[in-house]
Formats: structure tokens, C-alpha cells, sequence
């Protein structure tokens, strides 16, 4: 079982309230993203909350923070309030497609760790279903609602699987949003497979960096230098 909390070096997340737990592929996503001066950002299914606290962190924007499950919610904002950056994130129990309605909000940089299983076995758990299946936010409406909310200028970032993280580009690319920064994660040393992509998209085609990080070394635990390096400002013992 996991625990109830996760301690982070200047903020700790109780989780005990969602569905989905603090995972590797937030702290990655959250350690990855650059906000280079950004004003406004917008967390787009922030559960427990630790992608905005992240950024946060590392950042004087103001951030809004969106979730469609209450309970996660209302976990969030325990979060928030009780973090040196009350007064930086609002957390706000809505959809990303009514926001877009709604609002008449810019971001410059729009941030997601979203639901990607589609056509698979759902859990009898719906609000785990809801956190992990992509019926409520396709990626469709993931793409339409970052082109509504930001900034001509601005950047959207998440994380994907590498098979979804590949449609993922082709559509975007036909909604006019470009790959602009690429980052594969892969496990272990001695396994080739790419587990993660993470990506920047921008509105302006050009060509894109690309990386690959490692976690692992050639044991459980034994985590390479590079990954020490991208999360030392948030995990405990790095």
C-alpha cells in the first residue's frame, strides 16, 4: 500500500484522498518543465496537486490548478494551503473542456499528466477510472482546449506513454501545435524500451532538441546521475 503522504524537500502531499497516488511520471513532468519567466500557468488534472506545487517551486507565476474529481480536489487544496505557495495556486473542480468555455483566461505555459488508457479494462474504482481512462478528456479535447487557453507565445508540456506520446504528435501537428522539445525516459540501462515521452508543443514549427534520460543504473534503486540531477530539488535523499 502506499503511504498516505509524500514528503517532498519543501512541500509534503497527503494523498490518501485520490485515486491515483504521486507517481514518477508527475515528479517527472514536474522536474522537466522550464517555466522561463511564465505569469500564468494552468495544471491540467492536478490531483494531489504536485505538478503545480512543483512549479511552483521554481517559479513566481500565478497558477491555476484543475481537477474533474472532487475528492481530488479538495485533497489539492489541503495541499496547496498547507505549502509555502498558498497564495501562488488556485485549485479550481472543473473540466479542462469548461474552462475553455468559460474563461477568458491566457496561459503561457499549460501543463498535463493526462489520462492516456483508451479500449482497455477499467477499474470497478470510477474515480481511478476517471484519473486513468481518457473518456472524459480525449486527446482531442486535450489539444482543443491548450489551443483555446494559451498564449500565442506560449509552451504546453505533458508526459505519455511512447506509443500514445507518438499519435499524440500526429495530431497535435494537425492542430497546428508542434513538437518543439522532446525528452525520452527510459528505465534501466540495459533495456532499450522507452517507457515515457515528454514533450513540449508550441505554435511555431522549428526544429526540436531531443534527449533521453535513465533512471536506473543496472539495479532497483540505483538511480543514475542524470535523474539525481533533474529531481534533486524535490526528492528527500538526492
Amino acid at each position: 500500500m502506499p503511504n498516505d503522504y509524500f514528503e517532498f524537500k519543501k512541500f509534503k502531499v497527503k494523498q490518501d484522498r485520490c485515486a491515483m497516488k504521486v507517481s514518477t511520471d508527475a515528479v517527472l513532468i514536474g522536474a522537466w518543465v522550464v517555466p522561463n519567466g511564465s505569469t500564468r500557468i494552468l495544471d491540467i488534472g492536478t490531483g494531489t496537486g504536485v505538478i503545480a506545487l512543483m512549479l511552483a517551486q521554481k517559479s513566481k507565476a500565478e497558477i491555476t490548478a484543475i481537477d474533474i474529481d472532487k475528492n481530488s480536489t479538495e485533497q489539492a487544496r489541503i495541499n496547496v494551503a498547507e505549502s509555502p505557495f498558498a497564495e501562488q495556486i488556485n485549485v479550481e473542480h472543473r473540466s479542462l473542456q469548461n474552462l475553455a468555455i468559460k474563461s477568458d483566461r491566457k496561459f503561457d505555459l499549460i501543463v498535463s499528466n493526462p489520462p492516456f488508457f483508451k479500449d482497455s479494462l477499467k477499474n470497478d474504482d470510477d474515480s481511478r477510472t476517471l484519473a486513468r481512462h481518457n473518456d472524459y478528456l480525449s486527446f482531442e479535447d486535450l489539444l482543443r482546449g491548450v489551443k483555446t487557453l494559451l498564449t500565442d507565445k506560449g509552451k504546453f508540456c505533458l508526459i505519455l506513454p511512447k506509443n500514445e506520446a507518438l499519435q499524440f504528435r500526429e495530431l497535435a501537428k494537425n492542430k497546428g501545435l508542434y513538437l518543439s522539445k522532446l525528452m525520452r525516459i527510459r528505465t534501466r540501462l540495459d533495456k532499450d524500451t522507452e517507457k515515457r515521452h515528454l514533450m513540449q508543443f508550441e505554435f511555431k514549427e522549428s526544429e526540436f532538441s531531443e534527449s533521453t534520460l535513465v533512471i536506473e543504473a543496472d539495479s532497483h534503486r540505483n538511480y543514475t546521475k542524470e535523474y539525481k540531477e533533474l529531481t534533486k530539488d524535490y526528492y528527500l535523499h538526492f
